[in-house]
């Protein structure tokens, strides 16, 4: 499966473009990079693809439209997948896309 097109283009439309953001086909999906640190995905798994401070994922997870990412059979921290009502609505969208952003923004940037 293909990651999402529209969805895509909907992250597109809320991260402010600059030198330091760069989109990159990834793992099948579409992933937004922010001084080369990854941010956010169009996954193609379906969702969204959020990076977060490792420290705030137990309080994000809902098990039902918020959960870990999971690659390779392991949970990796750090990382959630969003779907469902959250990625629909474009104000919870615009909340989890700066989120990573502004998680990735914090990070050292990647030469």
């Amino acid at each position: 499966m293909a990651y999402d097109e529209e969805l895509a283009e909907r992250i597109r439309d809320l991260i402010e473009p600059g030198p330091n953001v760069t989109e990159k086909k990834m793992f099948g999906g579409l992933a937004f990079l922010i001084g080369g640190n990854m941010a956010v995905a169009a996954s193609r798994q379906g969702g969204l693809l959020v990076r977060i401070d490792p420290a705030e994922g137990a309080t994000l997870i809902d098990d039902e439209s918020v959960t870990p990412m999971v690659m390779g059979g392991r949970e990796m921290d750090g990382w959630l997948r969003v779907t469902g009502a959250p990625i629909r609505d474009d104000t919870t969208l615009r909340e989890w896309v700066d989120r990573g952003v502004g998680y990735a923004r914090s990070l050292p940037a990647k030469h």
